[in-house]
């Protein structure tokens, strides 16, 4: 796989060009695959308060989740079913909004739920700024240019403008793969340039029950890019290599049309061309060991031989997939699979090993690019489904126009000397 080199450290080019500086951004990222429960599927409910690390002050949320909605037939072949993604989005709302009381700040409201809702509608309760667009492109005005055709920030609500602490910029669903993205909304004037693509990797290599969501946009200088896939599943021999391939599929199909309006504010067309990219994803790699011999180390806590078969960390070894991306060390128990509501691995009982899988760390999150610090990298202990969340946090360097951040305008109208030397590699 040809690996696109990624942009130079912004430490160094915000030292040489005038009038810019780096700010510390902290991302908070997760991947879940909630096994097609609904989040008030737990008889005392869901928090997602522990999960977000509310407490933690947090410039940008990105969650993504696997199997919103059973894979089976109906939901893959006709049309999406959006109701659990509104309740999730509705329950994050819940906790990044909540007042000191603990209340929610948001007035969206739960009624949406009755019957079938839409997403779009509902994410328009979350915006936080009136009369504003985050457009494909917005480098020159035009009031006939419009957002993508998917779940993205159109028009703000200007009727909780002044309650909510932190706004969604995106939220899109492909069957049950669903990504949703969270700022401060004070940082949103500083976004520009969203744009979301989806590349279908499932039945036939065509269908969505299997495949990837990426998310673009331009925050002050710097580009990120935030990638939620689903691969294909199973632990036979041979297996890794078709996970292989989606990964490879999907980052040389993702594509990023240049919409802009100007020639000098040119964006990346591709995943790897951006500054920062963040990939999380049931990416259902596997432990390359029997089911007995994996029991064996983990009754002995012996991560480390276990990660030593770790599909996926064999595989970047080889430098077959994912060459140049970082992950974290990995210090928590396998992530996959669990008897519902239980925090025993499925097959541990007589009722259960005829569906038993070999635990696994099927749910990961790795990066691309510099200027990146990983703060934490562990995993939730929900037990609404039979995979654990995983989460990390990232400090990210973010390349500023110090005039612009005074004005509180957005980096998108950059003088063109800095645009050239940004996208020079």
């Amino acid at each position: 796989m040809a690996v696109q080199k990624p942009h130079s450290n912004p430490a160094v080019d915000a030292q040489l060009i005038s009038g810019t500086k780096l700010q510390s951004l902290r991302v908070f990222a997760a991947t879940w695959n909630v096994g097609g429960k609904s989040p008030d599927s737990l008889d005392n409910g869901l928090n997602l308060d522990d999960l977000l690390q509310v407490n933690n002050e947090t410039n940008i949320y990105v969650l993504g989740f696997q199997e919103t909605i059973s894979l089976n037939t109906g939901n893959v072949l006709v049309l999406e079913d959006n109701k659990p993604a509104t309740k999730w989005l509705s329950l994050i709302n819940q906790s990044l909004n909540k007042s000191p009381d603990g209340s929610s700040k948001s007035k969206a409201s739960g009624s949406l739920f009755s019957s079938k809702p839409s997403l779009k509608k509902f994410s328009k309760t979350l915006r936080t700024e009136s009369k504003k667009r985050l457009k494909s492109c917005n480098c020159t005005p035009n009031e006939d240019d419009e957002s993508n055709d998917f779940d993205i920030s159109e028009m703000f609500m200007p009727s909780i403008s002044d309650h909510l602490k932190y706004s969604l910029i995106a939220s899109t669903q492909l069957v049950g793969i669903f990504i949703t993205i969270w700022a401060r909304k004070e940082h949103i004037p500083f976004v520009s340039h969203l744009k979301i693509s989806r590349i279908n990797r499932g039945i036939m290599g065509c269908l969505g029950n299997k495949g990837c969501i990426s998310v673009r946009f331009l925050f002050h200088l710097t580009s990120f890019c935030f990638v939620c896939n689903h691969l294909a599943s199973g632990e036979k021999e041979g297996d890794e290599l078709k996970r292989n391939q989606d990964v490879l599929e999907t980052i040389k199909n993702t594509q990023f049309p240049d919409i802009c309006k100007t020639t000098h504010s040119r964006m990346p067309d591709n995943i790897l061309g951006h500054d920062v990219v963040i990939w999380l994803a049931d990416l259902n790699y596997r432990i390359a060991l029997s089911y007995s011999k994996t029991r064996q180390l983990l009754n002995n806590n012996d991560l480390n031989a276990l990660l030593d078969k770790d599909q996926l960390n064999i595989e970047k070894e080889a430098e077959r997939v994912f060459k140049g991306w970082k992950e974290g060390k990995i210090c928590f128990a396998p992530t996959y699979k669990y008897s519902y509501n239980s925090d025993a691995y499925l097959g541990e009982t007589e009722t259960s090993k005829k569906d038993r899988r070999t635990p696994a760390w099927c749910d990961r999150i790795l990066w691309y690019g510099n200027g990146i610090t990983q703060l934490s990298y562990i995993r939730g202990e929900s037990q609404l489904s039979d995979h654990r969340p995983v989460c990390a946090t990232f400090a990210v360097n973010v390349v500023v126009n110090e005039n612009e951040l005074k004005k509180g305008l957005p980096s998108s109208t950059t003088n063109t000397d800095f645009e050239e030397f940004l996208w020079h590699f």
